[in-house]
């Protein structure tokens, strides 16, 4: 997107260089336009009549449509997204939609879509895709049918499959348990034989079992499995009920072409035996010799359990057939101890990415001679690994490439590992949540690797004060910080958000989740906070999580337009008034305002490699375009505010 500056944007053009631009040929103008996304268009059209008039006509052809960033309503999406038979790529946030938005959403033209939050529609939604879709390559539903009321049958499914014949990468993020138990395996008979890449955000082990090889049951030998209807699936991601030896087997010698499986699962009761991963279903792993990545995750979402039947002989045998395996991700493996890890570093000469949650037998004796082999590592995270010190953090200092470390909850992580860490100078996230460091110790970031850092959160590093703000950004090294988690900080207060504000720093996404001192001061400051980047002055917050700190009524004040003008999702308390949240909600209908105290964006934190990037972005045309004429007076929210002026702390 252009960089526009800050007098361009603040300031219309005089009528002489509205002429001079209607000169230009509308051919040339549109052929520019054409380079833009959608939102950088809308930035565009509000400038003058000229870029207008072309804006409304370019939408009408361009390839690619990409809203993700606010959900709209159909009525405000219509004269955005109009009938374009050049349109292959459409990505939207459906939160405000439903089935009513169908004809406006499926063009017969798209080769990638991509749909979110589509909890207000039902089954008609997949069925129709395959009806009206054909071309499509790519297709991503997340949460269909999500509200009550609504419903998918399995003939939905069917339709989808045998309507997108040259479907290759599709992922149904919702449960499928729920609606298509029954048949399940039956309407996949006539999948894209395309179909490469699958994720399915949950399914039972047994439905799985059952789609790729129909004639064995959960209790048989996968020496009896038929030959799978996904024959030529690369990528497997899938959460189940449980990780069994027969799910694995199953994936493992039917999908022949596989090099990246991705199994979670998050078990209601313990498992027993005979619905558990042991060390056979390990030797399973990778029959075909094709595997690159591989990701085995015990969720403790729902109960505190862990794969008790695999010990270091099943990761040994494992290890045996994944020897130019990239990428190892497990996760609840608690009788696996530093010979079984070691086997790991020891064995797979091609790793870069090692992922151990809640190894609690790891210690630091896995990485006392990593320097001794040939590995690379660029992501390593050791969540839950309670036993790690200071000496495995200076030992993994060797990799030098490192552009991911999570250290979440390593309790013995102190300031001499900020010390190794500092050494990184390619390092771009960094989580030390739980650790046992100090202000002293964040200081040895500022010398070297802060100037790299995009994200860093030291969320219950309880030893922080307000020290630790200005000790890491003395000298406002921090300038390509973009993401920093400071919430349950029981020692910061107003005084250290009062110094953030002050270094200038272009943070977008700002946690300060249950800081009981953080209060009304540091909205203010950060609602002034001015940051000079890229030719553009202005407050760049697009996430600001306040829940449980102690705001009051002041607070909204600032927290309306025109402060935060990028600001996306605010979490808040919503106990503190509702007449005063639902007031905020209304002055700001594109503000995603979150009460309950559910994580915002806790997602970025647990990608695959940390690209993600947010792209510098002006102040909020696109807004302006899709309320012009049409947005609430800011004065009901002050009369909300002022029916309520004492203070009203959020506990």
């Amino acid at each position: 997107m252009a960089t526009t500056t800050c007098s361009s944007m603040s300031s219309s053009p005089s009528e002489d260089d509205e002429a001079r631009l209607d000169q230009l040929p509308s051919a040339l103008l549109a052929s520019i336009m054409s380079k833009l996304d959608v939102v950088s268009i809308c930035y565009v059209s509000v400038t003058c009549k000229a870029f207008r008039s072309c804006a409304s006509q370019i939408l009408s052809f361009i390839p690619n449509f990409q809203l993700l960033d606010i959900a709209i309503s159909v009525d405000l999406l219509r004269p955005l997204l109009r009938h374009n038979p050049y349109l292959r790529s459409l990505k939207i946030d459906c939160g405000r939609l439903d089935d009513f938005s169908i004809d406006l959403l499926l063009q017969p033209s798209l080769h990638e879509l991509c749909l979110h939050n589509c909890e207000d529609f039902s089954g008609k939604l997949i069925s129709e895709i395959g009806g009206r879709c054909r071309e499509l390559r790519s297709l991503y539903l997340g949460s269909v049918a999500g509200k009550r009321r609504r419903a998918i049958h399995v003939s939905d499914l069917e339709e989808l499959l045998n309507g997108c014949s040259q479907l290759e990468t599709l992922s149904l993020m919702f449960d499928v348990s729920i609606f298509l138990r029954h048949n399940f395996a039956q309407a996949w008979a006539m999948t894209s034989r395309d179909l490469t890449t699958l994720e399915i955000g949950f399914v039972s082990s047994v439905m799985v079992t059952e789609l790729l090889s129909p004639g064995v049951a959960s209790y048989q030998s996968s020496s009896q499995m038929q030959p799978s209807v996904l024959p030529n699936i690369q990528k497997l991601c899938l959460s189940v009920d449980y990780m069994t030896d027969t799910l694995v087997g199953v994936i493992s010698k039917c999908l022949t072409s596989l090099t990246h499986l991705d199994l979670r699962d998050a078990p209601l009761i313990e498992p027993t035996s005979s619905i558990d991963l042991t060390n056979l279903g390990l030797q399973q792993i990778n029959q075909h010799g094709k595997l690159k990545h591989l990701s085995l995750i015990r969720s403790q979402e729902y109960l505190l359990t862990y794969f008790r039947r695999v010990n270091d002989l099943g990761v040994m045998l494992m290890v045996d057939k994944c020897l130019d395996v990239e990428s190892i991700c497990l996760g609840g493996f608690c009788r696996v101890t530093d010979a079984g890890f070691r086997a790991i570093l020891h064995s797979c000469s091609k790793l870069s990415k090692l992922k151990v949650c809640h190894g609690t037998h790891l210690t630091d004796l896995v990485f006392h001679d990593i320097s001794a082999t040939s590995l690379s590592l660029t992501n390593v995270s050791l969540r839950w690994c309670g036993l790690i010190t200071d000496l495995s953090i200076a030992h993994l200092s060797c990799n030098a490439n490192l552009c991911v470390l999570d250290l979440r909850y390593c309790r013995n992580v102190g300031d001499e590992s900020l010390k190794s860490i500092s050494a990184l100078c390619k390092l771009q996230i960094l989580l030390l949540d739980g650790s046992n460091i100090s202000d002293t110790g964040l200081g040895y970031l500022g010398d070297g690797v802060l100037r790299s850092l995009v994200s860093l959160s030291i969320r219950g590093c309880i030893r922080l004060t307000d020290e630790c703000i200005s000790t890491l950004f003395d000298g406002c090294s921090g300038r390509a910080l973009q993401d920093l988690d400071l919430s349950n900080l029981p020692n910061l207060s107003d005084n250290g958000i009062l110094c953030l504000a002050k270094t200038g720093v272009p943070i977008v996404e700002l946690r300060m989740r249950e800081c009981p001192r953080v209060g009304d001061t540091a909205v203010m400051a950060l609602a002034s906070m001015q940051v000079d980047d890229g030719g553009w002055r202005g407050n760049r917050l697009r996430m600001l999580d306040l829940y449980e700190c102690r705001v009051t009524a002041l607070a909204f004040r600032w927290l309306k337009k025109p402060y935060f003008p990028r600001l996306r999702r605010l979490g808040i308390t919503g106990s503190v008034n509702r007449d005063i949240v639902d007031a905020l909600a209304r002055n700001r209908p594109y503000l995603h305002v979150s009460c309950h105290g559910e994580e915002l964006g806790t997602g970025y934190w647990d990608g695959f490699d940390g690209s993600e990037r947010h792209e510098n972005e002006e102040v909020d045309e696109l807004e302006q375009w899709l309320l012009e004429g049409g947005s609430e007076s800011d004065e009901e929210m002050l009369e909300v505010v002022d029916n309520h002026p004492q203070e009203m702390a959020l506990d």
